[in-house]
């Protein structure tokens, strides 16, 4: 794999690809708490987008300004090549780690 991430990079690395061209900050956020049942800040949010774009795993575009956030414009994300590729690949891995892995009976 050419790129290293962590595994909440990579939680938000698949929401991005879940969310498509519908993927900022507030959007992941939600995503988020419905997958995990638990919040994340936006702030954290934040951070975690700046890695993965410096990786080369996503890019960004400034979306118009609405009247309804002020004026501010919001913040696109969407997966990129390189992005798309490392995401199938941990995939594969953990596949093959399960496929590995004994049943196991607990009863």
């Amino acid at each position: 794999m050419s790129k290293s991430i962590g595994s909440l990079e990579e939680i938000i690395l698949l929401i991005v690809i879940v969310l498509e061209e519908n993927a900022y900050a507030v959007t992941i956020a939600e995503e988020y708490q419905r997958q995990f049942k638990k919040s994340i800040t936006i702030p954290a949010i934040h951070t975690v987008l700046r890695r993965l774009e410096e990786k080369g795993l996503i890019k960004s575009r400034v979306g118009g300004a609405t009247n309804l956030r002020g004026g501010r414009s919001k913040r696109f994300y969407a997966i990129t090549k390189v992005g798309y590729e490392t995401a199938k690949e941990l995939n594969a891995q953990r596949e093959a780690l399960w496929n590995m892995a004994p049943k196991i009976s607990f009863n």
